[in-house]
């Protein structure tokens, strides 16, 4: 993982600068926000201790809020994210365990298994983060077409980025 460090802080501020100048920018009908800095949490190691997970998560999530003025939610709706992922993680384990050094991508682990990966943690941080901001149920049905909206833009953002932009791996 140290020999990664370099790419990783690199997308971290990437992810985070894109999410601050351009993303954040952008909503249609007010009812899609596309959130792709959680794309930063998703394609961590898998060898990432969990400890360290949930530290990036929630510093990843409190810079999105500093710069957001959400206070709090998006570092609490990112934390949610990182404690569900090693659940995730496990249940979707191959027989034989993760190779030590691959991290979770298309091409390591194919389009179907790393779209059911991403979909789960994305719409558990949209739903999270979508209901904390409402805090109530009253709008319940606009908040669910609003997650479910968000989710597909940023699903859709996410396999362009893992197609387009991020490349084959190198010798395959």
């Amino acid at each position: 993982m140290i020999s990664y460090l370099p790419r990783y802080i690199f997308n971290f501020i990437f992810f985070i600068l894109l999410q601050v100048v351009v993303l954040n920018n952008i909503q249609f009908s007010g009812f899609v926000n596309p959130y792709l800095y959680v794309l930063f949490i998703i394609t961590l190691p898998f060898e990432i201790p969990n400890w360290l997970l949930l530290v990036f998560g929630f510093v990843t999530g409190l810079i999105i809020d500093v710069f957001s003025n959400t206070l709090g939610m998006h570092a609490s709706a990112t934390l949610f994210m990182c404690y569900l992922r090693p659940f995730l993680l496990r249940a979707f384990s191959p027989r034989d365990e993760y190779q030590p050094g691959t991290i979770p991508n298309i091409h390591c682990f194919g389009t179907a298994w790393f779209l059911r990966y991403a979909l789960i943690l994305v719409f558990a941080h949209h739903f999270f983060l979508f209901f904390i901001e409402v805090f109530s149920f009253k709008h319940i049905f606009s908040t669910l077409w609003r997650i479910v909206a968000s989710t597909t833009f940023t699903m859709a953002l996410i396999y362009i980025a893992q197609v387009f932009a991020l490349g084959k791996p190198k010798g395959k």
